[in-house]
């Protein structure tokens, strides 16, 4: 199967599309996408390929993918400090998962692009007064009032002003010295560091720095090994916002179509139909895509879907994330991989715990339960070994904040709890201590499957 040579980068246009935002002003819109398109790349053709090259040994089970952060990335939140503890808690959860297994853990970051989130109704209502939604910061605000919650274009502008800060930070702390496993006894932030899973992470940096003075005293020089002192990490989101994804594709017929406003982007379970204009764009660029898939999915439309992203059925190309809930899994996914396996389509099997498991307290705050978080990851393992398939990775919304989202976890943060330190502007999100301790017993997992 080839791929059709009728795509185009706007060919989209001409399909059928859900959640999109409406603007007032079209030609507001039309000059903020011709600002975007001379506007550099946030990422660059070398890194995508090299994702895909790194999701293809993902793949073939020599690897493991690791994705993760912020619900909803948003302009208020923006800082140093809280990009630098994202930053701290994804090496933390790496170097758990690396050392547990033995494998390279491929990092990706929901980051650098997270600003839109879809919507089960395009209208809110509050005290009588009806409003469009809140969608995300890419396209509107949080705020109540007609003027916040109309869909302003120059949002988008400062959506690619953000990102390109944030990849230009996390670079720096990828390559300057903040990622090498010498500082690995400075990467517990204060508030885990007298937590039962801060403890554990010393003594495990203790072993690991061991193990590099020994290197050392064999006059091995660590700070010229990459491996040693970098950290390779990628950025994704969700391809929501197509126009400004346009905007941001650059390449041509013979070298590949790219869109560079990150190296992975993914579809919602709200936007995989096959004849609308997400799949119609995402099925012409290189990137590495991701397709969130759950137990409702028809098994003929799920082949067509990959077949349709990835003709060449390239490994690397496809990440397929299940989200269906802890007492889903175990029915739900094994009819999917054996379709998958029967049909020999390469694809990476990742595991979303989050969005199947949302649920609200009888305090009125949406949250996720720890222990049916884990039960997900538990249980998608169990179900890939039972099925002779390869669990590839996990996919979690988390940030490196000391917040009260969701339930339990060795905090044991309970419902009265979840008002203290509530700050996602949109979904619950694992807090620094809660996605450490979920690093640990997923590496207990993979150990005991290995």
């Amino acid at each position: 199967m080839t791929k059709d040579t009728k795509w185009t980068a706007d060919s989209w246009r001409s399909k059928p599309i859900k959640q999109y935002p409406k603007y007032r002003d079209e030609a507001a819109l039309k000059e903020v996408e011709s600002r975007l398109k001379n506007s550099p790349e946030l990422v660059s053709y070398g890194e995508i390929k090299q994702l895909r090259r790194e999701l293809a040994e993902v793949s073939a089970g020599r690897a493991f993918l690791l994705q993760g952060g912020d619900c909803a990335e948003t302009f208020s939140e923006f800082s140093a400090k809280n990009l630098r503890d994202y930053f701290r808690v994804l090496l933390q959860m790496t170097i758990v998962l690396m050392y547990g297994t033995g494998l390279p853990v491929v990092k990706v970051g929901r980051i650098a692009g997270q600003f839109a989130k879809p919507r089960s109704s395009d209208l809110e209502t509050i005290d009588g007064c009806e409003l469009p939604s809140y969608r995300g910061d890419m396209i509107n605000a949080i705020e109540f009032d007609e003027s916040s919650r109309y869909p302003d274009p120059e949002r988008l502008i400062s959506v690619y002003q953000q990102s390109a800060t944030t990849m230009n930070y996390l670079r720096s702390l990828a390559s300057g010295g903040f990622s090498s496993l010498k500082r690995i006894d400075g990467w517990n932030s204060d508030f885990i560091k007298n937590s039962p899973q801060g403890e554990r992470f010393a003594e495990l940096s203790k072993n690991i720095s061991d193990a590099l003075k020994f290197i050392s005293a064999c006059r091995l020089q660590l700070d010229n090994t990459e491996q040693l002192s970098e950290a390779s990490f990628y950025s994704s989101h969700e391809g929501l916002h197509l126009a400004y994804e346009e905007a941001l594709t650059r390449g041509n017929d013979k070298e590949g179509h790219f869109c560079c406003s990150g190296h992975m982007l993914w579809i919602g379970n709200r936007t995989r139909n096959l004849d609308e204009a997400h799949v119609e764009f995402m099925r012409g660029i290189e990137n590495p895509i991701g397709m969130k898939v759950s137990q409702e999915i028809n098994l003929d439309e799920l082949i067509k879907l990959i077949d349709t992203i990835n003709p060449a059925n390239e490994a690397g190309k496809i990440v397929l994330i299940s989200r269906m809930g802890a007492n889903k899994v175990a029915e739900g996914l094994p009819p999917l991989l054996r379709r998958v396996k029967e049909e020999g389509r390469n694809v990476v099997w990742s595991c979303d715990p989050m969005h199947g498991n949302t649920e609200t307290s009888p305090n009125g705050y949406k949250t996720r339960k720890f222990n049916n978080i884990l039960t997900e990851v538990k249980q998608f393992f169990e179900v890939h070994q039972a099925e002779g398939t390869i669990a590839g990775g996990v996919h979690f919304e988390m940030t490196g904040q000391d917040v009260t989202e969701c339930l339990g976890g060795a905090q044991a943060i309970s419902e009265l709890d979840l008002k203290e330190r509530y700050q996602t502007a949109c979904d619950p999100r694992l807090n620094a201590s809660q996605s450490l301790e979920l690093a640990f017993l997923i590496s207990e997992v993979l150990k005991c499957a290995r």
